[in-house]
């Protein structure tokens, strides 16, 4: 299943590994999940999770960064149709409508208003966990 994964469920899934962005976090590690990128998504990944605020071990972080790019997918975005209203989330957005995914998780789905979102779907890390596991029912 492809995804798009917003930095906050990535920070939160490191700080808190037993939380609903831990699991996303393991499921992506395990190959389940496909995240979808583009350069100033890595870019973002890095400097926040840099920060020294957040304490993580720098080689940890590019063993981690490293994964992403080599099992995730390098997409070539567009600019969107509509402007979100902060545009730091939007090559997230343009991320997901140009690598077609299933949906974009992120911890603050007010930022993607649904005027602007082109059919893709926005959900925080517990409803993306309710999807994931009907989704893998269902496949069954």
């Amino acid at each position: 299943m492809k995804i798009v994964l917003d930095t906050n469920v990535l920070v939160s899934g490191l700080l808190t590994p037993f939380g609903p962005g831990g699991e996303i976090v393991r499921i992506v590690s395990a190959g389940d999940l496909i995240i979808q990128y583009d350069s100033r998504i890595l870019l973002e990944y890095q400097e926040v999770l840099y920060r020294p605020k957040f304490k993580f071990n720098r080689e940890h972080i590019d063993t981690l960064l490293d994964f992403l790019k080599k099992n995730g997918q390098l997409v070539s975005t567009s600019p969107l149709k509509h402007p979100l209203p902060d545009p730091d989330d939007e090559p997230f957005l343009e991320a997901a409508i140009a690598g077609r995914v299933e949906c974009l998780i992120t911890g603050n789905k007010s930022h993607y208003p649904r005027s602007s979102r082109e059919g893709i779907k926005i959900l925080s890390p517990s409803e993306f966990l309710e999807f994931y596991r009907k989704y893998r029912r269902d496949i069954k």
